[in-house]
């Protein structure tokens, strides 16, 4: 079953896409007038040409093209992005260049992918501590990589 997200496309690239039947996220691409080069280090944004209009209780989240990450160092530096149900402008790619070569950005290339998802809103309920686990406060590689 699918959901249905509104989209407009002001840019001259197709739509996002699943790539095969078992991908949980689409392709997003560039949206630009010229090249961008992005230096080693440097980070930018790159604009979609997308707008998107989803239900409330629902988010997109902008992640990394595992692809591009390996072989040429470039990811999605506030990762995952996170694109609210109520937001109504662009959508915009923050990439960073961790290689230590210039890398170029042109418009159609696939820069990131889009992964939908629901929310769900919490309530607060204040207390004076937590229930007992085995794990306990153990955190930051607490259990080991063995």
């Amino acid at each position: 079953m699918s959901t249905k997200v509104k989209i407009i496309n002001q840019s001259n690239n197709s739509l996002p896409e699943y790539k095969t039947a078992g991908s949980s996220g689409m392709d997003v691409r560039a949206y630009l007038n010229e090249e961008v080069k992005i230096k080693p280090l440097e980070r930018v944004l790159i604009k979609t040409g997308l707008f998107l209009e989803m239900e409330t209780g629902m988010e997109c989240q902008v992640r990394p093209r595992s692809g591009l990450a390996l072989k040429q160092g470039i990811t999605v530096l506030n990762t995952p992005g996170t694109i609210d149900a109520d937001y109504r402008g662009e959508v915009g790619v923050i990439l960073i260049n961790l290689s230590s070569e210039t890398v170029s950005v042109e418009n159609g290339d696939r820069i990131a992918q889009l992964v939908f998802s629901k929310t769900e809103w919490v309530e607060w309920s204040s207390v004076k501590e937590a229930s007992e686990t085995n794990r306990g406060e153990g955190g930051f590689g607490s259990t080991g990589i063995k």
